[in-house]
């Protein structure tokens, strides 16, 4: 989905004073699916109100393609309808009073066209998604995932220059979540669009996005891809947040080696030399479950009860409620050789190797 030229850049430059946070975003779009994502109450839809002209920002430089959108210092702020964006609002936001068609027919507005050419392109729309036997039924007739269907043939339906998404997939149970998504992903690669994907979950966006932009009290903390981020978290943040072991603590020399403890008293051994305030990072694949019996003591191995278990596709993610709590990912295959209903005790050990050392301060923001 990525683009090569120039001309398809999306810059937004965004300073904004929230109710609780200053909200200070920098970031670039190509033909691209980047998705923002954070907590709620990072700024992360606000992000989205100001590319679409929803928001009037204190601060902001806001370009597609050499033409200013906003430009609060020149004091040029072209009206929505000017702006050329697509936006796909939280859960739909159909209109329940009005029709799937007339729904999809009301991203048309305000441009003026003639009843034969809306309608056209309201059928062409209704083909493309798979939901032409819906043009007669209300929102409220169709099930979760044709109403996301609806809703983004809504936002294309002037042919935008920019695609916003607002948690698309936030309001659907997990089942059609997962089928939902991949037909998004589909759709979005065929519209080719400088695309900005808002979510709170992490989980929601690794299929979608090519790069991820994380954002937290306002501010964009790293941007990179889904590999990186998991990779290379730039703080415990981000490292909590994509789902890996993160833990700060302090470290001090034993030898060769060097020894971290965290809070919660958890030991890690790491050939890495440090000292003084560290963060460690392990990946969850590279945890082994073992029985408790046979789980050597001393540092890389903790114990607790398992609070959860996730199935992964051929893996399953499980999460030990030991102090600090821990994440393994192993293959299924090796789950039938142990206890992992709620509640059991169980063991996890890593490698010494498997550990990498991050500092606890945020790098400056790129992408």
């Amino acid at each position: 989905m990525s683009g090569s030229h120039t001309d398809d850049l999306l810059t937004v430059r965004v300073k904004h004073r929230l109710q609780r946070i200053e909200l200070d975003v920098d970031v670039a779009v190509r033909r691209e699916v980047m998705a923002v994502v954070g907590p709620s109450g990072a700024g992360k839809t606000s992000v989205l109100r100001a590319v679409a002209g929803l928001l009037r920002p204190d601060k902001a430089r806001i370009e597609y393609a050499g033409r200013t959108l906003v430009d609060t210092e020149r004091r040029v702020s072209l009206p929505p309808e000017s702006r050329g964006v697509g936006m796909m609002f939280q859960d739909g936001a159909l209109f329940p009073h009005l029709s799937i068609a007339r729904n999809i027919e009301y991203g048309l507005r305000p441009r003026p066209r003639g009843r034969r050419e809306r309608r056209a392109r309201v059928a062409e729309l209704l083909a493309r998604y798979g939901i032409q036997e819906l043009a007669a039924a209300r929102p409220d007739k169709a099930s979760g995932g044709e109403r996301q269907r609806a809703a983004l043939a809504r936002a294309v339906a002037t042919t935008p220059d920019i695609l916003l998404l607002d948690e698309p997939l936030s309001a659907l149970d997990s089942v059609t979540k997962a089928r939902v998504s991949r037909e998004l992903a589909q759709w979005l690669a065929e519209l080719s669009l400088p695309t900005i994907l808002v979510s709170h979950d992490y989980g929601d966006v690794v299929g979608l996005a090519d790069r991820i932009a994380v954002i937290d009290e306002g501010k964009v903390v790293q941007v990179g891809t889904a590999a990186d981020l998991m990779r290379a978290p730039a703080s415990p943040f981000v490292a909590a947040f994509v789902g890996t072991n993160c833990f700060t603590g302090v470290a001090r020399r034993d030898g060769r080696l060097t020894e971290v403890t965290v809070p919660g008293g958890a030991r890690f051994s790491i050939t890495t030399p440090a000292s003084g305030k560290v963060s460690v990072v392990v990946d969850p694949w590279a945890v082994r479950l073992i029985s408790p019996a046979t789980a050597p003591a001393g540092p890389n191995t903790v114990h607790g009860l398992v609070t959860q278990t996730v199935p992964l596709g051929s893996r399953i993610r499980v999460t030990l409620g030991s102090d600090p709590p821990f994440i393994a990912e192993i293959p299924a295959e090796q789950a039938a050789g142990f206890d992992l209903s709620r509640g059991a005790f169980a063991a996890a050990t890593w490698s010494p190797e498997a550990i990498r050392v991050i500092t606890d301060e945020r790098p400056p923001p790129t992408g």
